[in-house]
């Protein structure tokens, strides 16, 4: 896990030798982890159908302000990240597009990292059993802890922020697991608590699975990706027209 000296496997000439730090990051995401894990047993050993005095006013003045026009982008992110979107249509365009603009090695990643956000997700709740919300607009399964739709969208942001590493990326990608956040308590689907459980284990899990993903990913982000039905020429041939060229 310590920071490893990578210009040796890059293809082609390195500007100059790069070191990825990786054990602070995976310590980082444990720590999160750990954090879910003290969250959830001070809800079960509290009584886990007992919210905190905070989360009860919050849901109450969420319930208060309801109206269409947040209950309809509300009702958005709860298709994109739940159901048969969010666990079957979003992943398959994702990985689509990764692989369509020759990036198999992320798809990989990510393929990896929500099948264990997912699988994290699953026992967990069934480990805590809290009960969802009474206020609750949208049909739910059981489990209210963690939010699997908060844990999804910042395993989606983290992913794709460390595979294109793009502020802008990054930026998007913060903002869109607020919204989603924020709507799972404002649909009543989940208390406050459970929307940072969910947000740290897909944080958590993205940056613990990018670990041994991390050299491959670097190497990959540094080289052309030109969707797969445009020609990618050969270093040969790049020469080749090099040389025309100057001719």
């Amino acid at each position: 896990m310590d920071d490893e000296d990578v210009s040796e496997l890059v293809e082609g000439p390195a500007p100059a030798p790069v070191k990825i730090a990786r054990l602070w990051w995976v310590v980082s995401a444990a720590a999160a982890l750990l954090l879910v894990v003290l969250l959830g047993a001070v809800i079960f050993y509290r009584q886990a159908d007992k919210p905190f005095g905070f989360e009860v006013e919050w849901m109450g003045e969420l319930v208060e302000a309801r109206a269409p026009v947040f209950t309809v982008p509300a009702l958005v992110l709860n298709w994109i990240g739940g159901g048969i979107s969010g666990v079957v249509i979003v992943p398959l365009a994702i990985i689509a597009g990764l692989l369509i603009w020759r990036r198999p090695w992320a798809a990989l990643y990510f393929v990896c990292a929500a099948i264990a956000s997912a699988l994290v997700v699953l026992v967990i709740k069934n480990l805590i059993g809290r009960p969802r919300p009474t206020d609750i607009l949208v049909t739910a399964d059981v489990g209210s802890f963690p939010s699997g739709h908060s844990a999804n969208a910042a395993l989606i942001a983290t992913t794709l922020g460390i595979i294109f590493w793009r502020t802008w990326v990054w930026i998007v990608g913060a903002a869109y697991t607020l919204l989603m956040m924020l709507s799972r308590t404002y649909l009543g689907a989940h208390w406050i608590s459970d929307t940072i459980g969910g947000m740290l284990v897909g944080v958590g899990l993205a940056v613990i699975i990018w670990a041994p993903f991390a050299f491959v990913l670097y190497r990959e982000r540094r080289k052309p990706h030109p969707p797969l039905w445009v020609k990618v020429p050969t270093p040969a041939a790049a020469t080749d027209q090099s040389e025309d060229r100057s001719h």
